[in-house]
């Protein structure tokens, strides 16, 4: 880790504002780090703007560390929150919402590509409500563009965050149900807008995780924020977190590579040889053939051509 990174990281103070049984776990889950001796890890937070990404991050710390806004601001940037304890770095990247009158802002797009230049990803989160009854095209379009700027081998380091998690279903369907067709349409238009193969889903499969951030959400007798079901929430989601940056799959360094894609003067010159190949073989052996007939026939007397009937048939 850089010095300047360990200039910008602060104690991580907020730890001390979750519920003991909430600190337990977190720091259990933290150590698993440790034993891996690793010192860092980096969560880059993405989705469309006004799903939860920042409450979903203050939650996490434990501290209001970024601004919270339903609407997204033209201004918006990045925002880095490195928070570190007993020598572990947690480093938590904010962005502003992909999506501005209704089609991908490439210009947000580029400027976090830019922000995280040099800095390494080991884990997605890409972020959406539960409360949604529907998947659409825009959905698509901000994974593709996710995909088209860090490779398609970021979803193996990616989790799906639905945010809005105390939500009641309408009385025809069940919670569980609801979940399960919510999660089930947002992870094929994952595996739609990335072009992943079935395949590749079932060998590095995408896990959902559910966020409430509200101060209304219920508690357990440890004063711990819950799911429905009674899961504390965020200690899974730390735990899920964890276990994405230890499945033992690389994590995304952003390099000019990267941001810039090829270099178009590098693009197709494996191609070179078999072109020249190709030529000499089908156009410069023939032709190379003919001229020499063409010379050899030249060279004849006309009477020699005559005789053989070369010269009548010019003629």
């Amino acid at each position: 880790m850089s010095m300047a990174a360990l200039q910008m990281s602060r104690e991580w103070t907020g730890l001390q504002q979750f519920p003991s049984a909430t600190q337990s776990k977190l720091l259990e889950v933290l150590g698993s780090f440790k034993e891996k001796d690793m010192s860092t890890l980096t969560v880059l937070v993405m989705g469309k703007g006004g799903v939860g990404k920042s409450s979903t991050v203050n939650s996490v710390i434990g501290e209001k560390a970024v601004a919270v806004s339903t609407f997204q601001s033209e201004g918006l940037r990045p925002t880095l929150v490195s928070r570190s304890r007993s020598g572990f770095t947690l480093n938590i990247i904010d962005t502003p919402g992909l999506i501005e009158g209704g089609y991908v802002n490439d210009q947000a797009l580029e400027l976090i590509k830019r922000f995280l230049l040099n800095k390494t990803i080991d884990v997605l989160l890409y972020v959406d409500r539960l409360d949604v009854y529907r998947v659409d095209d825009l959905d698509r379009q901000v994974v593709r563009a996710i995909t088209d700027a860090f490779g398609k081998e970021i979803w193996k380091k990616a989790a799906v965050v639905l945010t809005h998690a105390q939500f009641s279903p309408p009385d025809v369907l069940s919670y569980d149900v609801f979940l399960s067709r919510r999660s089930d349409a947002l992870l094929k238009v994952v595996r739609s807008g990335a072009r992943l193969k079935k395949q590749d889903m079932q060998t590095s499969p995408i896990p959902v995780i559910l966020a409430e951030n509200s101060g209304r959400c219920n508690k357990n007798e440890d004063d711990e924020k819950i799911l429905p079901d009674g899961t504390a929430w965020i200690p899974n989601l730390v735990k899920t977190i964890t276990e994405i940056a230890l499945n033992g799959s690389k994590s995304i360094l952003v390099d000019r590579k990267l941001i810039e894609g090829p270099n178009p003067n590098e693009r197709g010159k494996f191609l070179i040889p078999l072109i020249f190949a190709f030529q000499y073989l089908f156009i410069m052996r023939p032709m190379v053939r003919r001229i020499k007939t063409d010379v050899a026939r030249e060279s004849k007397p006309a009477w020699e051509l005559r005789d053989s009937g070369l010269g009548s048939r010019r003629l």
